[in-house]
């Protein structure tokens, strides 16, 4: 982890998500985020499945008897994208709703296009 620190941007509604949820719980999203910003990987990141690669990371965390989730990219070279963070309903066991994982989809086209318009400023 040698890089310099990459700025941390959170799509829609990311950062407010990420506020409510319990202390602990942030923390350990917010240590996970910061990993990254630094260009390493959080030991609980895991690739998030049907996203094609290791670019679009997932971070679960149980606090309580509930389970919390955060969604980040660093596909994008020198950023970090927040794109969710929730806590997890679904009764499907481990797997990610598909409401969830569509929410995802489209905050990474948003993320897709606002790193688009920074690389295009002078």
């Amino acid at each position: 982890m040698t890089e310099a620190k990459k700025p941390a941007h959170f799509i829609a509604s990311a950062r407010d998500d990420l506020l409510t949820m319990p202390v602990e719980v942030r923390g350990v999203f917010g240590f996970a985020i910061y990993v990254a910003q630094l260009g390493g990987k959080h030991p609980d990141a895991k690739p998030l499945k049907g996203f094609g690669g290791a670019g679009i990371l997932e971070v679960v965390e149980d606090y309580d008897g509930d389970t919390f989730r955060a969604v980040y990219t660093v596909k994008f070279a020198g950023i970090v994208y927040v794109l969710d963070a929730f806590q997890k309903k679904s009764k499907q066991g481990n797997r990610t709703a598909k409401h969830d994982i569509e929410r995802i989809r489209s905050r990474l086209r948003l993320a897709e296009t606002d790193y688009a318009l920074r690389r295009s400023r002078p």
